[in-house]
């Protein structure tokens, strides 16, 4: 294609109209010079209203400002190949396509102008977005099998009135599933309130969460309501338990058995009405253990419990939350992004995210104040995630068997060669781990 001249023969014109992509060529005043039938229907703009005008009024990309793949592909005298971008149709309805510019050239190889062809990605959109929805709950997205797990009992745990232990690294989504189950149980009506008891010195947790009375210390001039009170009728996410004192410890066993609180300098208690959720990022049977944390309320709130993995070992997930967060930022800052590349996937997959979920969307965040185009690329990233040495991208004409010896070979390495451990993260046998481990050679280094 890129040697077709802007001459169309009547012949190719033929082709040109039979074919699904859209295609058109410019010349060098970046007027349209030819406009294929796939390109009208895609864009509703009519053939012979498209010929001769300028391309950018056309197409009405974002690409268009600033950024033009068919000016890039010129000067770069290459073909520029699968490109994710926004076009806005005749009718003002904003659409995904994905786009392939080349230059085009005239006698003595001269360049006379440009071609791009495009395909409408809206049914694979709306199709990647139903498949999302089978690997997320609420605001929480994962194909991960142990966050799938998760996602299997959440419905009956929202349901029932138990209280909910969340254990997990910082950054790996503790209160985002807090409010899930808030916000499928029978409290839903109810406020959602979350309490960092870490954050909370010693000499002020007890009144923050219980409340004070008038004339209970020598400031306490009227009433003031405690965390426990705003959260009646709802749900109360006690973040980072395994922080508060002993003497807290004990008002809390208290509140758990009996269903009431005082207030301080209350002479009568307050019934509960409220869902207790507790959180922490630090292991509660090794406190309890050591005597840091009680024992009876290790047991109370310990009714059910979920464990969060962290991202290092869901890392599968990071190219399904990655576009979660660029279709938030999108929407949060008017952007319009089409993607990341497969390079800065692959700088993603080989960081460990110490920070987990938190620090991958400052990343992606970061990585959006740094993009001017439509493509998130490896320049866009954070430094502090970049490896020392580039990764290798997949490549995209890589076979489906190729695709699943990488992805054994990487979980292989993660789990430090532990193959059941391996295949639980990849969510198969251990026997059939081992048949695909001998079907494609990988054998330990």
């Amino acid at each position: 294609m890129n040697h077709i001249d802007l001459a169309l023969p009547g012949s190719y014109k033929v082709i040109l109209d039979s074919i699904a992509d859209g295609v058109y060529t410019v010349d060098l005043n970046w007027r349209v010079t030819f406009f294929n039938q796939a390109a009208a229907f895609i864009t509703g703009i009519r053939q012979e209203e498209a010929i001769g005008q300028p391309c950018y009024e056309v197409l009405r990309s974002n690409m268009c400002e600033g950024h033009c793949l068919l000016k890039c592909a010129m000067e770069a005298h290459q073909t520029l190949p699968n490109r994710p971008l926004y076009i806005i149709r005749a009718d003002k309805k904003r659409i995904p396509i994905n786009v392939t510019t080349a230059i085009l050239r005239g006698a003595e190889n001269r360049i006379i102008g440009g071609v791009m062809t495009f395909r409408d990605l809206t049914d694979i959109k709306k199709l990647q977005k139903e498949l999302r929805k089978q690997h997320s709950f609420e605001d929480i997205v994962s194909k991960n099998k142990k966050m799938l797990d998760i996602f299997a009992i959440l419905p009956q745990v929202a349901q029932s009135a138990s209280t909910v232990l969340i254990e997990g690294e910082s950054g790996t989504g503790k209160e985002l599933v807090a409010r899930a189950i808030h916000h499928n149980s029978v409290n839903t009506g109810g406020p959602f309130v979350a309490v960092n008891c870490s954050a909370l010195p010693d000499t002020l947790i007890e009144s923050e969460l219980f409340g004070y009375k008038a004339g209970a210390f020598t400031d306490a001039k009227k009433d003031k309501p405690g965390r426990f009170d705003q959260a009646q009728g709802g749900t109360i996410l006690l973040d980072e338990i395994g922080d508060i004192s002993p003497v807290v410890q004990t008002k809390l066993l208290r509140i758990l058995e009996r269903k009431e609180y005082e207030p301080l300098g209350s002479v009568s208690p307050t019934k509960l009405n409220t869902r207790i959720i507790a959180a922490t990022h630090r292991h509660l049977q090794q406190l309890t253990q050591d005597g840091i944390f009680r024992e009876d309320l290790f047991y109370r709130i310990n009714v059910v419990r979920l464990q969060l993995p962290p991202l290092r070992e869901r890392k599968e997930d990071i190219p399904l939350l990655a576009h979660h967060f660029i279709e938030r930022f999108n929407s949060i800052l008017g952007r319009s992004i089409a993607g990341i590349s497969r390079e800065a996937v692959a700088i993603l997959m080989l960081y460990d995210w110490p920070g987990n979920i938190r620090e991958l969307e400052n990343a992606l965040e970061h990585a959006f104040v740094m993009c001017t185009g439509d493509l998130i690329n490896p320049n866009h990233l954070p430094a502090r995630i970049q490896p020392k040495k580039p990764p290798v991208a997949p490549d995209a004409a890589m076979t489906l068997k190729a695709y699943e010896k990488m992805a054994i070979l990487q979980a292989l390495e993660r789990n430090q060669w532990k193959r059941v451990k391996t295949a639980t993260e990849l969510g198969i046998d251990k026997n059939t781990l081992r048949r695909k481990i001998l079907r494609h050679g990988i054998a330990k280094p």
